[in-house]
């Protein structure tokens, strides 16, 4: 019995390890879109933006990621190796979102913030559009982690 079960506690790890199902040991906290308020991830190491959400199989109803940058910057962003089709909003260092964009899980084109961007904020694919954010609208309690 206790075989089977060490076999099965090995199983999920590498379930885990190899298609993400675990959940991810990365800072949360709570940030307002506009009017509502969003749970995220946040990824503020280089090593923790440059993994983001790639390797996961699903991403929360009403979670996002919010990728930390130390100064304010034109961004770019990926899909490979990303099975999620997200949303991305670049965020300028007032909060302000400058460009809401659509990606393809799996895509190796880049999608650029087209104006300078301090922080990224990825959601499931339409969940901007389905609650009303738009350019311009503010995001706030962005917390102050030191991004490097």
């Amino acid at each position: 019995m206790n075989a089977m079960l060490s076999r099965a506690a090995l199983a999920l790890s590498l379930c885990a390890v190899l298609t993400g199902c675990a959940r991810h040991e990365l800072p949360t906290a709570t940030i307002q879109v506009g009017e509502l308020s969003m749970k995220v991830e946040l990824a503020a190491e280089p090593s923790q933006r440059n993994k983001g959400l790639m390797l996961r199989d699903s991403l929360p109803a009403n979670e996002g990621m919010l990728f930390l940058y130390p100064d304010e910057a034109p961004r770019e962003f990926w899909m490979k190796n990303t099975r999620i089709p997200l949303s991305i909003a670049y965020i300028d260092r007032t909060g302000k979102i400058v460009r809401i964009a659509d990606m393809k899980p799996l895509d190796t084109h880049t999608t650029k913030s087209l104006y300078p961007a301090m922080y990224a904020l990825e959601v499931n694919r339409g969940w901007f559009e389905a609650h009303g954010v738009d350019v311009g609208t503010m995001i706030t309690r962005i917390p102050d982690v030191d991004a490097s």
